[in-house]
């Protein structure tokens, strides 16, 4: 694939020959995998009570550091064929998934593309999951168009100070808001059949502690441009999982930060939006990368 000859598959552009060395993520020129498995704890309307068949791809163009997938982010997992991942989504709709939720695919687009059409080709008819940080070109996820149904993106950070601080980027609005409308565009407004989304675009805003403000500027981004025609995903479960540098990264978002979160997108007149009840900021909410089913 001649992109992974001179990669630019993310807003890194690191030109490098994939077949021959690694850019900033580490990624080469296979897929590789940490774990396939059943998930229950997405969004309702995308984990219902059947599960979300979520695959968890080694590496990442992004490299946030609070994140809780360090093990497969720092490469662990195994480097399987296309053949072989086409099979796996297969697996995972016979198991019942109502999904394939693609989990942090940007620098395997391509090849997850082929995977794809070669599964459907198949008999894979469930819906397609594109679960993002939203680091992303226009031009990667122009190439998953007909490929995906749904967006499952995270905007994380509105000032791209907070983006050059956490995650090593210093253009992440620039870039994940772009690509964000891309989806939009390819998707449209929700398709929801029986309590579950069949298509259309999901944004994810994790509240990191000590920055409520920058979480409630995201969200006044997102409903004066889409308004309803999307769902916004406000989350509290935000778990240090090590010592950081930055103290607020070291405690857990408070009732009083979330609630204020909260408040603020009620204000604004949303109606298309999740929040979390209960303990979600947990550990076991971590999922366990063993290679399962792969």
């Amino acid at each position: 694939m001649n992109i992974l000859k001179d990669c630019t598959l993310c807003p890194r552009k690191c030109h490098v020959n994939r077949y021959k060395t690694v850019g900033y993520c580490h990624t080469r020129n296979k897929i590789k995998i940490a774990l396939v498995s059943l998930h229950y704890w997405e969004e309702p309307f995308i984990s219902g009570t059947k599960g979300s068949g979520t695959i968890f791809f080694s590496y990442c163009n992004l490299g946030c550091i609070y994140c809780q997938n360090k093990k497969i982010r720092n490469g662990f997992g195994k480097e399987i064929t296309i053949n072989r991942f086409s099979q796996i989504c297969l697996e995972q709709q016979e198991r019942g998934a109502l999904n394939i939720n693609l989990v942090t695919p940007t620098h395997y687009a391509p090849l997850i593309k082929k995977g794809i059409e070669k599964a459907k080709q198949q008999g894979l008819k469930i819906p397609i999951i594109y679960n993002t940080g939203s680091y992303e070109s226009v031009n990667t996820i122009k190439m998953m168009n007909n490929i995906v149904d749904i967006y499952l993106a995270d905007l994380k950070y509105y000032d791209n100070k907070l983006g050059e601080k956490y995650s090593h980027c210093k253009d992440y609005f620039k870039y994940a808001s772009a690509a964000i409308e891309e989806m939009y565009n390819q998707v449209g407004t929700p398709i929801i059949e029986n309590d579950i989304l069949k298509k259309g675009l999901v944004v994810r805003v994790l509240i990191i502690p000590g920055e409520v403000e920058d979480s409630k500027k995201i969200i006044r981004y997102l409903y004066n441009r889409y308004k309803d025609n999307i769902y916004i995903s406000i989350m509290n479960q935000y778990t240090p999982i090590e010592k950081y540098k930055y103290c607020n990264l070291n405690r857990k978002v408070s009732d009083d930060e979330y609630n204020e979160v909260i408040e603020y997108a009620i204000s604004l007149g949303i109606n298309n939006a999740f929040i979390q009840e209960g303990e979600t900021q947990d550990e076991s909410f971590i999922p366990d990368f063993n290679l399962q089913n792969i």
